[in-house]
């Protein structure tokens, strides 16, 4: 009885079965693996919105984000910014980070020239899709979700250092008064701030 068991066992798992890539005589072409259906899109791989995974109208980079900016917004912009931008372009994306102070062939230029200024977010999310010069692109680490915030981060960025008076929202005291902190940070991490409360009495009051 064991015996036959066994057998049964051995016959399930040795079934017959084509070795991935291995030669078949069932097709004219003799491949096992089949190409894909004509027109066939992989799960996730649609992509209808062009704009958003291309940055492009046409063939021309375009102004707009292609959803609205919000704080949740620039707050992931600038986590992931500051992980893949920061090394080389500097927290304040004036390019002085870590990487070409040690040496690094090239200084990335900063982004509050006036010819970035006026560069449009498409261009940005071109460059960070595909490299530019010395810099690699960045489309397998970066999701294009979060290259966008992070633009809009970086659009940030070049208004906090070109700021005037008249950028500043009515009511905002001038400087600003300093955060508070839950938790100072250390080398490895940033620190935490208490939440502002009177952000919280107008959500409250709301």
């Amino acid at each position: 009885m064991l015996t036959l068991l066994g057998a049964c066992r051995i016959d399930m798992h040795v079934q017959p079965r084509q070795n991935p890539l291995s030669r078949s005589d069932f097709f004219t072409d003799q491949r096992s693996a089949r190409p894909p259906v004509e027109g066939a899109i992989a799960r996730g791989q649609l992509r209808e919105d062009t704009y958003f995974y291309t940055g492009k109208l046409g063939n021309n980079p375009g102004e707009q984000m292609p959803f609205p900016v919000t704080r949740e917004v620039l707050d992931r912009g600038r986590e992931r910014y500051n992980i893949f931008c920061a090394p080389c372009h500097s927290r304040v994306g004036d390019g002085n980070g870590f990487i070409p102070s040690r040496g690094f062939a090239r200084k990335p230029p900063s982004f509050h020239i006036v010819r970035l200024q006026k560069a449009p977010a498409g261009y940005f999310f071109d460059v960070i899709t595909n490299g530019f010069g010395i810099m690699p692109d960045y489309a397998s680490q970066i999701p294009a979700q979060d290259r966008w915030n992070i633009i809009a981060y970086v659009r940030a960025l070049q208004l906090r250092q070109n700021a005037t008076l008249s950028d500043v929202p009515a009511g905002q005291k001038i400087p600003s008064e300093p955060p508070k902190f839950r938790e100072p940070g250390s080398g490895a991490t940033l620190p935490a701030t208490l939440p502002d409360t009177k952000e919280i009495e107008k959500e409250e009051s709301k």
